[in-house]
């Protein structure tokens, strides 16, 4: 492989064109082409960066040597798509979530073994520097009870083909498991549809893990400010960590002293010292491609796994199937 790889983009909507801009940024890469199904964008895109551009997939794949190309289309396309590119021996960056279901997804991940290339899933929370600082940090909550989040904003127009749970909801799902790295073993969830046409736009979920520990899913297309929050609640203490202040503080717990001799063996918690951390923070979509990039390069395994992505999707998928009956449900994860 040359000192330079050599990539392409297959998607130019609002998050495609972020996919080039930093592609065409990356010292170690080299932006080659860029597809979409409008050929107005096409045009636009191709001409602004200064590189060939298609319209017809199949003719980028057959036609242009790469070594990545990022999938940044509807999610019923994901599936067919990264097949074609893999096939022709491209490593692969498929936007998340990996696909429309857990088998479509299982059949992604064969075929990349089968060809020996590289499929990583853009789940882009693990490259946000407030929940890789809270990775490196977890051990200091002690005993971890729970961890909730709150992913709340106004309704995207772009997305059609999916609802909530499986959009929006998947980034926090992948990111509890990347915390807690234990199985999901059971799932309830309520949701409602409001304003989408097909798809429900709030969730309130529960996933138990198989450590014990309780995750909480708030998430919604419904409010009209954004809110991006994850906490963990621990024995020691409680973090909170902001995705889009990219901010971290962890609040530790603190003992009240009691006059009250019948309080004695009672253990009462109340707020402790609080700690705020400072760290870099980072674009973290170019950390995700620039991490995509490196492992190629170096021959490594990518930072996130598409086994990662395929079981947040049946954690996903296992929400939306309890909602619709009311009752707990059991996952079918990948192994």
């Amino acid at each position: 492989m040359t000192s330079r790889i050599r990539a392409a983009v297959i998607g130019l909507g609002a998050m495609g064109r972020h996919h080039v801009r930093i592609y065409s940024e990356l010292e170690n890469v080299e932006l080659v082409a860029v597809a979409d199904a409008v050929p107005a964008t096409v045009e636009r895109v191709s001409t602004e960066y200064g590189v060939p551009g298609y319209s017809d997939i199949d003719a980028l794949l057959d036609t242009v040597p790469l070594d990545i190309v990022s999938i940044v289309v509807p999610t019923s396309l994901h599936h067919d798509i990264s097949i074609k590119a893999m096939r022709r021996g491209v490593n692969v960056l498929c936007e998340k979530p990996i696909a429309d279901t857990v088998a479509l997804a299982t059949e992604m991940i064969d075929v990349s073994r089968q060809e020996g290339v590289r499929l990583m899933i853009g789940h882009i929370e693990r490259f946000n520097p407030a929940i890789i600082e809270l990775k490196k940090r977890l051990e200091q909550a002690g005993d971890i009870y729970q961890v909730t989040s709150r992913r709340l904003g106004p309704f995207p127009d772009r997305i059609r083909d999916v609802g909530v749970v499986v959009d929006l909801a998947s980034h926090d799902i992948d990111a509890m498991n990347y915390l807690l790295d234990s199985p999901a073993s059971l799932v309830f969830a309520q949701t409602a549809q409001r304003i989408h046409a097909t798809n429900e736009d709030m969730v309130l979920g529960t996933i138990r893990f198989a450590n014990g520990v309780i995750g909480g899913l708030d998430v919604n297309w419904l409010t009209s400010t954004k809110l991006r929050q994850l906490m963990v609640v621990g024995s020691h203490g409680t973090f909170l960590a902001d995705y889009l202040t990219q901010d971290l503080a962890f609040y530790a717990n603190g003992a009240v002293p009691s006059e009250w001799s019948d309080l004695a063996d009672l253990q009462r918690i109340a707020v402790g010292e609080a700690t705020r951390y400072d760290f870099v923070k980072t674009e973290p979509l170019k950390a995700e491609l620039a991490s995509f990039v490196e492992a190629i390069m170096q021959d490594t395994d990518v930072p996130a796994p598409p086994e990662g992505a395929a079981n947040a999707l049946a954690i996903a998928l296992a929400l939306i199937a309890s909602a619709a009956t009311s009752t707990p449900v059991t996952p079918h994860l990948v192994s």
